[in-house]
């Protein structure tokens, strides 16, 4: 159904007053809008941009990184500890 000229006038002298009161509220609008045509993309099995990981995402994985090489070197430090002492142990006389 089409929209009559004058509704047509109050939709957008409605529109120019939201604009000028909050620009932040037409900010996240539009952000939402441009979510909304990617998903209605993405879900029409149309090839979309390629996303980059966030940020977040990127130190979370070289944080774990980190973690499991500090981690795996403990333990060889501490198996070659306990290995030489055990060397130690086994030539050292009675």
């Amino acid at each position: 159904m089409a929209w009559s000229q004058d509704e047509e006038r109050m939709l957008a002298q409605i529109e120019q007053h939201l604009v000028d009161d909050d620009p932040r509220l037409v900010a996240r609008l539009e952000s939402f809008n441009e979510r909304v045509r990617r998903s209605e993309t993405r879900s029409k099995g149309q090839p979309g941009p390629r996303r980059r990981p966030r940020r977040t995402t990127v130190i979370i994985v070289i944080s774990w990184l980190l973690i499991a090489t500090l981690v795996a070197t403990l333990l060889i430090m501490v198996l070659r500890h306990e290995a030489a002492a055990a060397m130690a142990l086994a030539s050292v006389p009675f």
